[in-house]
């Protein structure tokens, strides 16, 4: 176990006995390197908790007794499997389809599907692997493979993926599917050229999962009968607004599952299509054929639809046909990227669509984020945030603190849930569109007629214990 490894885990092996390995931890190991410590041992892992300063305390004096018994630190040397060591003097690596590069590969996959990764990181650096899930909307590494595993375990991502594997020189798109634990799993993978090689990442639609009620996605009691009485209507466009990984689309799914009636056309135009939902045609972005947003919307809107979803109005072109879509007879649902509700009526207005026809056919606008929940196993009360002692966000405050834990990787979080904004658009609302209004003077509005903003949500949640305010502001902020 190289000092490198040692130190960027922050472990240090105390005992090898009777096929136990006992480790100092001062956090605990990802599952991935913890099998990856049992390979090469043929032993099972014991871990300890050990305070941090202890841990590289002695790591500093492994280095300096390494370095007075060889003359040098080796730090180049990384942990490696029996497998893999076996190969050192190829001079070229692993192979893609060699048992060890599929074995870390599957466990990777598997690895993050345990965890409900949205994205797998695979970097290339230039000692070797980096790779990263992407949990609960932030990266955590998960294993730094050997120099050896580094382009053959890109190789076989971008086989898997029907990418050009011959082609380092462009990033390249693709996409695959996998069965693992009895599970259908579509992966988007895109490459990107970089100094070392090339990274991946893997974007996970698992199926599996389906799509979420409003309530699972924490959407609040008081705001679900507004979604509901909108999905009701037989015309109109409501938007979902936020960043990109807000959980947008899932809360388009949610709202639409309210309209998917046996007697009710439903058509969606996504890229990609993440969940399926059995009575619904859903069509997806197929860039190299030539079938985009607005050239897909067009035919939808001759399949005699009552309700269209739009994954995304990126342009001019896609915002005009949905809105005259909503305008005469269909229902539109969408997403925008912008920070809050108010601001997608200023995005639409500047993607070039006209004043009144925005106030005419908006009905809706769910502005949205996504915090980290407090772990349950590790949370602990604490004291009221100083600037929000006296805040009255709810009756009964229950303030607590992020602690960390083996369950949830030491992060203090586990899973995520929503902060909104909701916006009805009444005739007040359309009056002040149609007249070109400000943001400022809607923004002045939104506050007059009682809309919880974001940031208030947010708060609400702090002080029923649900998440903490670091968490709300690093994702408001951001």
């Amino acid at each position: 176990m190289s000092p490198r490894f040692l130190e960027e885990h922050a472990c240090i092996p105390l005992t090898l006995d009777a096929g136990v390995l006992t480790i100092a931890v001062a956090r605990p190991l990802s599952r991935i390197t913890t099998a990856e410590v049992c390979r090469f041992f043929g032993a099972t892992v014991h871990e300890v908790p050990a305070p941090l300063d202890d841990i590289r305390a002695a790591l500093l004096t492994v280095a300096r007794d390494a370095a007075d018994a060889n003359g040098v630190s080796d730090g180049n040397t990384e942990l490696q499997s029996p497998a893999s060591s076996e190969n050192d003097g190829r001079g070229g690596g692993l192979a893609a389809d060699e048992a060890p590069v599929v074995t870390l590969v599957n466990g990777v996959m598997r690895d993050a599907l345990r965890t409900h990764a949205s994205d797998v990181h695979v970097e290339p650096t230039e000692t070797g692997l980096r790779i990263r899930f992407r949990l609960d909307g932030v990266l955590q590494d998960i294993a730094r493979p050997s120099r050896e595993y580094r382009d053959a375990v890109v190789s076989r991502l971008k086989i898997l993926a029907g990418l050009d594997i011959g082609e380092r020189r462009l990033p390249q798109d693709g996409r695959v599917r996998l069965h693992l634990d009895g599970r259908d799993v579509d992966l988007r993978v895109s490459s990107l050229p970089s100094l070392h090689g090339e990274s991946l990442v893997l974007r996970i639609l698992d199926h599996a999962g389906g799509a979420r009620s409003l309530h699972e996605l924490g959407v609040p009691a008081v705001l679900q009968p507004t979604l509901t009485r909108l999905m009701a209507r037989t015309s109109g466009m409501t938007l979902v607004t936020g960043p990109t990984g807000s959980g947008k689309t899932t809360t388009l799914y949610a709202a639409l599952a309210l309209r998917n009636q046996p007697g009710v056309k439903v058509i969606t135009v996504e890229d990609p299509v993440e969940y399926r939902i059995p009575g619904v045609v859903q069509v997806a972005v197929n860039r190299k054929a030539g079938l985009e947003f607005a050239s897909a919307l067009r035919s939808i809107l001759r399949h005699d639809p009552d309700v269209v979803m739009i994954g995304e109005m990126r342009d001019a072109e896609t915002a005009s046909i949905a809105m005259r879509a909503a305008l005469t007879g269909h229902q539109v649902l969408s997403t925008l990227h912008t920070t809050d509700a108010v601001g997608a009526v200023a995005r639409l207005i500047d993607m070039g669509v006209e004043p009144y026809l925005v106030a005419s056919t908006l009905q809706g606008i769910l502005a949205q984020r996504l915090v980290r929940v407090l772990c349950e196993a590790c949370a602990e009360p604490a004291e009221a945030p100083a600037d929000m002692a006296n805040h009255p966000v709810v009756a009964a405050p229950r303030w607590r603190r992020a602690v960390g834990c083996e369950q949830c990787v030491g992060t203090g979080y586990r899973g995520r849930t929503g902060v909104f904004e909701m916006i009805e658009i009444d005739d007040r609302w359309r009056t002040l569109i149609a007249r070109g209004a400000s943001i400022e003077t809607l923004r002045e509005t939104a506050r007059e007629t009682g809309v919880v903003s974001l940031r208030d949500a947010g708060a609400a949640l702090v002080a029923q214990g649900v998440t903490t305010q670091d968490e709300v502001l690093r994702v408001l902020d951001a």
